[in-house]
């Protein structure tokens, strides 16, 4: 018996062998003695038996053909299985299932691994820990459809075999460690649909060949180091939906010869070209695509006027050209854009009036026409807005009064640096028209022996008050503060700036609790926690009342007056989701505090993992929070126009009435680059970094919505984010892989799984928000305004908060 296992194992990867063997066995029968007929007469049944059915599979895979359900491999893809398998490192032994004997590769047994009629048609191995280098001899699966091996650690060169691989039509290797150039071999991919790149090391020049591939719709090699200019070729596809090469090195001009002759064949939906070094103009044949939906040149150095035919983008949403050098003024035909959602021309050179015609673009929700040199009076029909939710023309030439309704919807911040405007904060207010005097008249002299009789008195009364109030508050100093109960003299709301008895200048930013620069210094403090910024305290004033105080560490802040600049716009911004600056203490030896508000549950890592089995945590709080914490951050992004960088739910703080509250938000600007480094490290390892930010160093607003998306899975599992990097891999793929393998049920936290069967599509549609928001690809994650809009989608509510303190 072991004989004939032996010779039946061999069977499944070479079905031929066993034929010869049987040949071979038929000879040797023929010289057989005699003498030992007996045993070939036991023998024989077997063999007939054994070849019958050995016939009968061999003929049913020859008869079959197209029917043929593929569980004997074929040699070529056997060997390449074995290869691809000997070059890549597999740490977690998800490849222990690819055998030596090939037996089972094509019954569904391997992991990754599809066929048909005997070939491998799908690899699909993402998420896995792997790493190594893919094998060249993968140009041997001839029937290969999709390559999945995103979300890796594999490394080394892109395989030139991939681009001979006939039925190739998906290839997926983003977020791995890929070097080199891109293979010119895969324009040679008739059926190629899918590249996807994005987020490794690849240098050189962008194939121009990429585009022979006539059904290639999905292109993305954005967060490499490609360099050169951007392939004519790709202009004239008309196979193209979605084009992503953000955040690479390229250089020289936008080829202006997109749509070709405008035969409207060409389907271009998608064109992200930001962070790169791009120049010349704005192209005027981007009007030739008529199905452009979103477009993004920001952070180049682009210069010129917009184009007038930008208007013939009939369905355009998404217009971002910020951050660039572009001039001249607003073209009429841009606001005959009835689709557009965003329009973002943030830091451009863009001069002339607001026009009237911009109320006509009744879908906006973001506009930004921050640092421009636009100048006279925001038309008073942009109030009139219906969407707008994000604002922003600060640092301009603008001069008149800001029109009352967005005065009240939006924050003093997003009009200040435009001296000649007025009638958005107290500060501000509206000059009183002076009252007219009628012509040709003349003022006697008793009338002016009068006016000057008048002003004298009122000088003098004015004296009296002020030496009256200098002996009032001599004397209350002398008495040593008795009606406040406090040393010093409290101070008042506003920006008063003071010094204690110590020195130093305390400044005040209003609020609830007032102090002097003394009753800071002497009050008690008890450590909260410890960050790259420095230390949080609770201090416990005299009077009883409580603060949080943040002392930066000095080697790491910035000099005292860019630190005084930026800690006072800091103090000024207002929004229900934020924590509030409310004073800032600057001490002789170069000690710096911040002054907060404090908040007694404690932060959302607190609250969700360390609360008493006994206090539930029921899944309308956990929406709140969600919403509250998109909120602040919305107002982040498009208000305020600061990316925090460092979103965890240790500094989403919640006030007595459980709502959220984003901490250290600004944080960035007070303190040098190289700290600021620590800081994403430090979120890195806490595993609210996105993937991307190994290879930026530096946060953007799709950073800040991947962390959103890890607070977003932690309110949804009850799992910390900490926890899963210890155990080798994030909570994202984690709970992906759990959605996966075991299903959503798998996931939710217990406490939630009781209502599953009134909140259960609340929950997977916050699910399936979350999982986008921490896509690897940071083109595929929404923007902030909609993460929140879906949040609410999801989840009505009855009153949105307002936006006042």
């Amino acid at each position: 018996m072991k004989y004939q296992d032996q010779d039946f194992s061999s069977f499944h990867p070479y079905p031929f062998r066993f034929f010869m063997f049987l040949s071979q066995q038929g000879a040797d029968r023929h010289n057989i003695s005699e003498n030992k007929a007996k045993w070939k007469t036991k023998l024989f049944p077997f063999f007939q038996i054994f070849f019958f059915f050995q016939l009968i599979i061999s003929r049913t895979q020859l008869v079959l053909g197209q029917d043929w359900d593929g569980i004997i491999i074929t040699q070529a893809d056997y060997q390449a299985l074995q290869a691809l398998k000997q070059e890549l490192v597999d740490p977690k032994g998800y490849l222990k299932s690819w055998n030596d004997t090939g037996f089972g590769a094509c019954s569904g047994s391997w992991v990754g691994i599809k066929c048909a009629q005997g070939q491998v048609i799908v690899i699909k191995i993402p998420l896995k820990g792997l790493s190594g280098r893919l094998s060249e001899k993968i140009g041997q699966f001839q029937a290969l459809r999709k390559l999945s091996l995103h979300d890796n650690e594999i490394s080394g060169s892109i395989p030139i075999s991939l681009g001979f691989l006939p039925n190739l039509r998906g290839v997926q290797l983003y977020n791995n460690r890929f070097s080199g150039s891109i293979p010119a071999s895969l324009g040679l991919c008739p059926l190629l649909q899918t590249l996807e790149l994005s987020n490794n090391s690849l240098s050189g020049i962008i194939p121009t060949s990429l585009i022979n591939s006539t059904k290639l719709y999905r292109l993305n090699l954005s967060y490499n180091s490609l360099s050169g200019e951007i392939p004519l070729s790709f202009t004239q596809s008309s196979s193209i939906v979605f084009l992503d090469l953000q955040y690479n090195n390229l250089s020289g001009s936008i080829p202006d010869s997109w749509g070709g002759n405008g035969n409207n064949n060409f389907h271009l939906q998608s064109l992200n070209l930001d962070h790169n070094s791009l120049s010349g103009g704005i192209p005027v044949s981007f009007s030739k695509l008529s199905e452009l939906l979103e477009v993004s040149i920001s952070h180049n150095h682009i210069i010129g006027v917009i184009p007038n035919d930008i208007g013939r983008l009939s369905r355009l949403r998404f217009l971002d050209f910020s951050y660039n050098a572009i001039n001249g003024s607003l073209p009429k035909s841009l606001f005959s854009l009835s689709s557009l959602v965003l329009l973002n021309l943030e830091s451009n050179n863009l001069d002339s009036q607001i026009p009237l015609d911009i109320n006509k673009l009744q879908k906006l929700s973001v506009l930004n026409l921050r640092n421009n040199q636009f100048s006279g009076e925001i038309p008073m029909s942009l109030g009139d807005l219906p969407n707008l939710s994000s604002f922003n023309v600060s640092y301009n030439n603008l001069s008149g009064p800001v029109p009352s309704l967005l005065a009240q919807k939006f924050n003093s911040s997003v009009f200040v640096g435009n001296p000649q405007l007025y009638g958005y904060n107290a500060s501000t207010p509206c000059p009183k028209t002076p009252s007219p005097i009628t012509r040709g008249s003349k003022l006697s002299v008793k009338d002016i022996i009068l006016i000057v009789v008048g002003a004298l008195i009122i000088i003098l009364f004015l004296l009296c008050c002020i030496l009256l109030c200098c002996l009032i508050k001599k004397r209350a100093s002398a008495k040593g503060g008795k009606t406040s109960g406090v040393k010093g003299v409290p101070l008042t709301a506003g920006e008063v700036e003071a010094g204690g008895e110590n020195g130093g200048k305390l400044v005040h930013f209003g609020g609830p609790v007032m102090f002097s620069a003394d009753d800071l210094l002497c009050a008690t403090a008890d450590i909260l926690g410890k960050s790259t910024y420095g230390t949080v305290y609770k201090a416990t004033l005299e009077n009883g009342n409580q603060v949080a105080v943040r002392r930066l560490r000095e080697k790491i802040t910035k000099g005292q007056r860019e630190f005084e600049r930026e800690v006072n716009v800091l103090g000024k911004m207002r929004h229900p989701n934020l924590l509030a600056l409310r004073a800032y203490y600057l001490g002789t030896k170069g000690e710096k505090l911040l002054v907060f508000d404090f908040m007694p549950k404690g932060s959302l890592a607190t609250f969700l993992h360390a609360c008493s089995p006994d206090t539930p945590i029921d899944w309308p709080m956990r929406m709140r929070i969600a919403k509250g914490t998109t909120r602040g951050l919305l107002y982040l992004h498009t208000s305020a126009n600061i990316i925090h960088g460092n979103l965890t739910s240790s500094n989403v703080l919640l006030d007595e009435n459980s709502n959220a509250k984003i901490a250290d938000y600004g944080l960035s600007r007070l303190v040098t680059a190289a700290a600021n480094a620590n800081v994403i490290a430090t979120a890195g390892a806490l595993g609210y970094r996105a993937p991307e930010l190994t290879k930026l160093k530096k946060a953007n607003v799709k950073t800040d919505v991947y962390s959103l998306g890890v607070i977003i899975l932690e309110l949804l599992t009850g799992k910390s984010p900490g926890e899963a990097i210890l155990n080798g891999v994030d909570l994202p793929r984690k709970v992906a892989s759990i959605v996966k393998e075991e299903g959503t049920s798998e996931v939710f936290d217990l406490e939630l799984m009781r209502d599953t069967s009134i909140i259960g599509d609340e929950l997977l549609n916050t699910l399936k928000l979350a999982l986008h928001c921490v896509d690897p690809s940071p083109s595929a994650r929404p923007e902030t305004q909609q993460v929140l809009q879906q949040l609410e989608e999801i989840r009505p509510e009855a009153a949105a908060p307002s936006a006042s303190d």
